[in-house]
């Protein structure tokens, strides 16, 4: 999966797109490592994954449907 996400990136780079995912995607795809850690210290309790944007999430931004910029 770290290929096809590079190759994403490196393809939105190069159309000059604006890549889909950000720094705040970044913390929630690696939050599940430090949340098992922390679930299996409270005996299996569930963890919730904390919301990095503060509630930005549901705004809309560039990226996945970005126009393709022209030239």
């Amino acid at each position: 999966m770290d290929y096809i996400m590079l190759f994403r990136l490196m393809r939105c780079i190069q159309l000059g797109l604006v890549p889909y995912f950000d720094v705040y995607d970044a913390a929630t795809w690696t939050s599940p490592v430090p949340l098992s850690h922390a679930s299996i210290k409270a005996h299996g309790a569930p963890q919730e994954i904390p919301d990095f944007t503060r509630g930005l999430w549901k705004k809309k931004r560039d990226g996945v449907d970005s126009p393709r910029p022209k030239g």
